[in-house]
């Protein structure tokens, strides 16, 4: 297929309908195409031969917009079944995709990793068995397993757990005179992507990730006001109850007064949280945040989960005892993720950070036995390399998009896009992704029209860059690959938003077919 060779269109009436003043038949105008800002243009089914240019008028209309002086587009539109171009703007210049990265990510998963991959984790037992006490550790040895959380355990993150506590009981272990512990460093290095902003790590989109993940790095924290005025609030944990630990210095104020807000941070040293402020008698409060310590969270949740069935955890009581318990070694569990196929829906529907970085560092460890950072990007360079996206076409720094170091043309997803569509895994990598007025970060968009559960497409937002990118199938069942980047603008969101979804629903209603009959007569 050729990526931007375009054909020449000449050209035509552009067909709208205003929804503010329905009737029986189009308002046809020409031939001045309103700005795409305007809440009442629609597409609607044109006949061939003015379908393309209906499209390539639009775009152009769009980008010639005022309030786009200041800002840059990068769009890639192209039918498969002809390898036309239907749109070309800037095709090979770099954009910050922001989470269009993830399509990159899941692309190179799928080839490193294939869609029937499990993540699996050892538990080892270092020590031995004296009755029904174990005289050692509990081992956990990750390898970057995403679902252990509440998104992927129907709400409850520890039930991922559950055979650990099964295989404690069939060997009989009521005591373990040790500690839950950690063993090995599978994700060596910086626990957050490269360029991440400092200020987003503590915010659950910024989590840190390393070999062992609970809840996708998100704990949450309720508060709730103290019986009386003065009183010190409230506060549980979730999904881990005692970890990590909490100061807590916020107090109770009267109802209709006004005092500090609501605070909750980490301390200097990062390992405990301080709920500052005050909040109004009788009231509450969830507040969200994100695990620093990634191993140390997922440990925390384990050790409370084995206590809360039933097994004490105790300190070692002698020497010798500690001596024995380091030299035996025994498996007592493995536990597995579900296969890639399933992981990815949970990444790319919701756009989740620390799922596409995991994938990031997994395929690197997959592809060069070295989980670091450094290794994942090289893995991704030399993926994509394979498919003709050379260092030229994409900058690629970490597996989420949230650094500000991601760059991207529109020509090198559309590439990725078209290898994935060729693969024997297309259905897998489009169907995880959002759909159109259904579900995921694009369920409110585009809803009555031609795109609504067609359009498959993945969004993209960090500061001063929206992205869509993705498939649509035409009226007649043409599918088309397109890319839409905008960086730089100062206009909220939703005026990006508005060029992509009317470009997207505008491809859903054209038909291909006949104007390519036409044009070849």
């Amino acid at each position: 297929m050729r990526y931007g060779a375009r054909r020449t269109v000449g050209m035509c009436a552009v067909v709208l309908v205003q929804t503010a003043c329905r009737t029986s038949s189009p308002l046809v105008i020409a031939p001045h195409i309103p700005e795409p800002t305007a809440p009442t243009m629609a597409p609607v089914v044109v006949p061939a031969p003015t379908a393309r240019a209906l499209v390539q008028h639009l775009a152009d209309s769009a980008f010639a917009a005022p309030m786009w002086n200041n800002a840059r587009w990068g769009v890639l539109i192209v039918d498969v079944a002809s390898g036309d171009t239907i749109v070309a703007h800037d095709i090979d210049k770099l954009f910050m995709p922001a989470s269009n990265q993830k399509l990159l990510t899941a692309a190179i998963a799928l080839q490193q990793l294939g869609p029937e991959y499990r993540w699996r984790t050892p538990l080892l037992l270092r020590g031995f068995q004296r009755g029904a006490t174990w005289h050692g550790d509990l081992l956990i040895v990750g390898n970057g397993d995403p679902s252990v959380s509440d998104s992927s355990r129907a709400g409850h993150a520890s039930s991922a757990f559950a055979p650990i506590v099964s295989a404690l009981s069939k060997r009989g272990i009521t005591h373990i005179i040790g500690d839950v512990r950690t063993l090995g460093d599978v994700f060596t290095g910086a626990t957050t992507g490269f360029g991440w902003a400092v200020d987003d790590g503590d915010d659950a989109y910024g989590a840190a990730i390393d070999e062992l993940l609970f809840n996708d790095g998100l704990l949450t924290l309720r508060v709730t006001a103290g019986a009386q005025v003065g009183a010190a609030v409230r506060v549980t944990r979730a999904p881990t109850a005692a970890y990590p630990p909490l100061v807590i210095r916020a107090t109770t104020r009267g109802i209709g007064t006004v005092g500090e807000r609501l605070r909750a941070v980490y301390d200097t040293t990062a390992t405990a949280i301080e709920v500052t402020g005050t909040m109004p008698a009788g009231d509450s409060a969830k507040l969200t945040l994100a695990y620093r310590h990634p191993n140390d969270a997922y440990r925390a949740a384990l050790r409370e989960t084995i206590v809360a069935a039933g097994v004490r955890i105790g300190s070692a009581t002698n020497v010798a005892a500690k001596r024995k318990r380091d030299t035996l070694t025994d498996t007592l569990v493995v536990l597995e993720s579900p296969p890639l196929r399933d992981v990815l829906p949970r990444m790319q529907k919701p756009s989740q950070n620390q799922i596409a970085e995991m994938l990031f560092r997994t395929s690197g460890w997959m592809g060069s036995h070295d989980g670091s950072a450094d290794s994942a990007r090289a893995v991704g360079a030399r993926t994509l390399a394979l498919w003709g996206v050379t260092n030229a076409d994409a900058a690629y720094r970490d597996g989420s998009g949230l650094s500000r170091h991601d760059y991207v043309t529109p020509r090198a997803i559309v590439r990725v896009l078209d290898t994935m569509r060729q693969s024997p895994w297309f259905s897998i990598y489009r169907d995880a992704l959002p759909l159109a007025g259904v579900d995921g970060t694009i369920a409110n968009r585009m809803k009555s029209t031609a795109a609504a559960g067609n359009a498959h497409a993945k969004t993209g937002t960090v500061d001063k860059a929206r992205s869509l990118s993705g498939y649509v199938t035409t009226a007649d069942g043409h599918l088309v690959l397109f890319s839409m980047l905008c960086n730089n603008f100062t206009v909220p969101n939703r005026e990006v938003e508005r060029v992509q979804d009317l470009l997207v629903s505008t491809l859903a209603a054209l038909r291909i077919t006949d104007e390519i009959g036409t044009r070849d007569r």
